[in-house]
Order: C-alpha cells, then sequence, then structure tokens
C-alpha cells in the first residue's frame, strides 16, 4: 500500500510542480495561478471584506502600460450607475478590486430615501387600485386585467433583495478583478471586452422605451390616472435595467471564453510545455467559477424576477386573447406591448445564460479536443488530459442559488406552464356565461304559469342568446 501512495505522489508532481518558461514580458507567469493569488492575499474573504494586496492592481499598472485595470467594470459601469441612481445598486467602490457594501455609507442612505419615497407613492396607486378591482362587476376578463396592474407593482420588492444581494454582487465584481489581473500575468494583455458601446446604447435606449410603452398603456387603457404612470415608469425600467444588467454579465462570459479559447490554440501551435497549459487550466477555472458565481450573487433576486415575468406574460396574454373575439381595439395595444415586452425580456434572460454556459464549457472543449498532441511531449499530453477532466468536472451552468438552471429549457418550460394556464383560465370564462343561461332554461321549463306556444318561443330565445355568446366569449 505505501508502495501504491507512492507512486501515485511521484504522479501527481507533473501537474504540482510545472514551471511556466521565462519570456520578455515584465508580470511574472505562473502554473498555479490561483493558488499563488490566495497565498498573496488575493484570495476572496467572506467575512472580511478587506483585501490585503489590492495595491498590486496599481504596481502592475506601472510595470507595464499595456495593463488596462476595470476593464469589467468599465464595460459594465453605465447600467450599474443607473441603477444606482433608482436607488437599487448601493455598493461603494473607491477603486479596482474594493467593491463594498456597507450599511452606513452614504449610497446605501440615499437607497433608503429613494425607496421609501417610491414605496409611499406605490401605496397610493395600490389603494387606487384596489378599490377598482373591488367595484368591478363586469365580466371575467376585466378582472383579471384590473389585476394586471396590481401584478405591475410587485417589482418593488425587487429593490430590498437587491440590498440583501449587494454583497455578493461586491465579491463578484471583485473577482472579476482578480481575473483581469491573472489573465494579464498568463497572457500578456488585458482582456479586450468592447462591451462599453453596447451598455451605453443599452441603457439610453430601455429607459426610452419603458417610458414610451406605460404612456401607450395609460392612453389606451381605462382608469390608468396620469399621477400614476411615474411609479409604473420606474418599476418598468426597473426590470428592463435587471434585464441589461444580466444581458451585459453573460455576454461578458461569453466573450471572454471565446477569447480564452482562441489565445490558448494560437499559444499551443508555437510552444507546447506542459506548464503553460496549466497556466491556461487555471484560468478556465477562474472563469468557470465567475459563471457559477453569476447566478448565486443574484439568485433571489433573479428567481422572484422570473416569476414575476411568468404571471405578467400570462395575464397579459389572457386578457388580450380574451379581448380579440371582439376585434382588435385601441385598449388592446397596452396589452400586446406589455406582453410582447417581458416576453423578449424573459428570452434574453435564459438565452444569454445559455449561451454563456455554452461557451465557457462545450465550446472551450470542442477547442481542447481539436488539439493535435502528437508533437507534444507526455507531461504536456497529461496536462491537456487533465484540463479535459477539469471541464468535466466543473460544473459551467448559471443556476439561480439552487433553485434552477437558467438556460433555453427554462424557457421553454416556462411557456409549457403558461400555455396550461392560458387554456384553463379561457375555458373557466367560456364556462360562465354557459352555466347562467342554463340556470335561465331550468327555471322556464319548471314555471306552470305558460301556455306551450310561450314555452317554445322562450326555449328558442334563449337558444338564440346562449349561441352568439358562446362564440364571442370563445
Amino acid at each position: 500500500m505505501l508502495n501504491n501512495y507512492n507512486r501515485k505522489k511521484k504522479h501527481d508532481t507533473v501537474f504540482l510542480n510545472v514551471k511556466p518558461a521565462a519570456n520578455g514580458i515584465g508580470v511574472r507567469k505562473y502554473s498555479n495561478g490561483i493558488l499563488d493569488r490566495i497565498d498573496s492575499g488575493f484570495g476572496v474573504n467572506y467575512d472580511n471584506e478587506k483585501r490585503a494586496s489590492r495595491h498590486s492592481v496599481g504596481t502592475i499598472d506601472s510595470m507595464n502600460q499595456q495593463f488596462i485595470p476595470n476593464i469589467f467594470f468599465r464595460n459594465l459601469a453605465p447600467v450599474k450607475w443607473f441603477l444606482s441612481v433608482i436607488g437599487v445598486l448601493p455598493m461603494t467602490r473607491p477603486g479596482p478590486g474594493n467593491a463594498k457594501f456597507t450599511i452606513g455609507s452614504l449610497a446605501f442612505v440615499y437607497s433608503i430615501l429613494t425607496f421609501t419615497l417610491l414605496t409611499l407613492y406605490v401605496v397610493y396607486v395600490a389603494n387606487n387600485r384596489i378599490r377598482i378591482v373591488t367595484s368591478l362587476s363586469g365580466p371575467f376578463e376585466e378582472a383579471v386585467i384590473a389585476y394586471l396592474f396590481l401584478v405591475n407593482i410587485l417589482p418593488i420588492f425587487l429593490i430590498p433583495l437587491l440590498w440583501w444581494e449587494t454583497r455578493k454582487i461586491c465579491v463578484l465584481l471583485n473577482d472579476w478583478d482578480d481575473f483581469e489581473i491573472l489573465y494579464y500575468q498568463i497572457s500578456g494583455h488585458s482582456v479586450p471586452l468592447h462591451l462599453r458601446r453596447i451598455a451605453v446604447t443599452v441603457t439610453a435606449a430601455l429607459p426610452l422605451l419603458s417610458v414610451i410603452s406605460v404612456i401607450i398603456t395609460h392612453v389606451t387603457m381605462a382608469d390608468f390616472q396620469l399621477s400614476q404612470v411615474i411609479p409604473y415608469c420606474i418599476l418598468d425600467n426597473l426590470t428592463a435595467m435587471l434585464g441589461a444588467w444580466w444581458y451585459l454579465i453573460c455576454e461578458a462570459l461569453s466573450r471572454t471564453a471565446n477569447i480564452l479559447a482562441e489565445r490558448f490554440q494560437k499559444a499551443l501551435r508555437h510552444i507546447g510545455p506542459a506548464a503553460m497549459v496549466a497556466d491556461y487550466r487555471a484560468l478556465w477555472l477562474r472563469l468557470s467559477k465567475l459563471t457559477r458565481d453569476t447566478g448565486t450573487a443574484t439568485c433571489y433576486t433573479f428567481t422572484f424576477l422570473n416569476v414575476y415575468l411568468f404571471f405578467i406574460i400570462t395575464l397579459s396574454i389572457y386578457g388580450l386573447m380574451s379581448q380579440l373575439s371582439e376585434g382588435f381595439g385601441i385598449k388592446d395595444i397596452g396589452l400586446a406591448i406589455t406582453a410582447v415586452w417581458n416576453v423578449c425580456l424573459l428570452f434574453f434572460i435564459c438565452d444569454q445564460a445559455h449561451y454563456a454556459s455554452f461557451n465557457v464549457r462545450t465550446n472551450f472543449q470542442k477547442k481542447l479536443l481539436m488539439v493535435e498532441l502528437n508533437w507534444m511531449n507526455s507531461d504536456a499530453q497529461t496536462e491537456i488530459n487533465m484540463f479535459l477532466r477539469a471541464t468535466e468536472m466543473n460544473p459551467s451552468n448559471i443556476n439561480c442559488g439552487g433553485f434552477f438552471n437558467v438556460n433555453r429549457n427554462l424557457f421553454k418550460g416556462l411557456l409549457t406552464t403558461m400555455v396550461t394556464y392560458l387554456v384553463v383560465l379561457l375555458q373557466f370564462q367560456i364556462s360562465i356565461p354557459t352555466e347562467i343561461h342554463n340556470t335561465y332554461v331550468n327555471m322556464t321549463l319548471d314555471g306552470d304559469d305558460y301556455d306551450d306556444d310561450l314555452l317554445t318561443n322562450a326555449i328558442i330565445t334563449t337558444t338564440t342568446t346562449i349561441a352568439p355568446i358562446k362564440g364571442r366569449k370563445g
């Protein structure tokens, strides 16, 4: 047994003790990059957010001007600042890798004041909507449309959820700063994300589209007063910008994975030491962790957001379908815009997460499988095989805190469930007028004061009355 243990230990030294070749870049390259960073103070301390060696970011910047810090944060900054303005993301970041959340900060105090004012306004609007709902005496579909306005207020609960998860978001941003330094130390250049223009465009376009959609709904819907437009605009902007936040993070993961795979393939064409493969394996493991932490950092927020989108889409599509039997009118424009807007938002959330997971794991595995191993030495071949095993054993799915994986299967499952609920609602709508008129027929047949001719005319009249109602409602 002792001999077997010694042989296994000797075999493991191939992966642990390899050293990269020297080069002319001023920043040191190393094989086991993650362990080196933890030993030097770059590791994550969840109990204490102070990170001792953060000044090394500036040191690297002064050593080689090719290193550009804050690339990920700069690309994400427009959306981050918009969320901070509406009091959603109360984090402070005085420097690279120093993102943190403190209760006594000015950002959090501003968020509390903004949330308090918004809550008072939402309570006023909700009180008016509840009185409208309780006073309804019309068809069932009108009650569902009235409840739709109450469901539109639910994103107010996303704000305290984001406060709760801001600390985890800060850790995610700091880990991205660690990854950027690690990438530079291995590849010799900064991560070329180039998402800033997209972020600025999204930050400018989505709020404008959100306000336009709410205004159109105000014009086309009855009992939707002008004073109620402001809170709906803010909450609609909140859901839209959270979708933009998710989109940019997933797009950054996808582009980084593709860049890393292409860089790794080009490096293998010229140099094939085992140490270099170990460097890229350490870098990929870091990227895989960032992919998993993306879902963990905002698990409760996006779980609530997905449930909210499911209900709002179901109710808006039902209201639209129940009204189309009478023809498409002006009041149906608001329902159509609400349905299309939220379906697109849900699709992009699921699709981008699916695309990011695919690029980080599956696409990277394809790049590894295309590597020619014939000309490499045995150590390098072993490292390639270990790299493949690492991609297989380390999950790279974006998971919302263990509740569900965010991918295209989630979108398909929600649509399937949505269709089921729509069928039930439409059947329930059809059954209501039928039961009422059947009761009227039975009461007519039981009467003793009518002669045969009058009874026949009553049955014919009732029958001709039921038929068009069933056709109009169905």
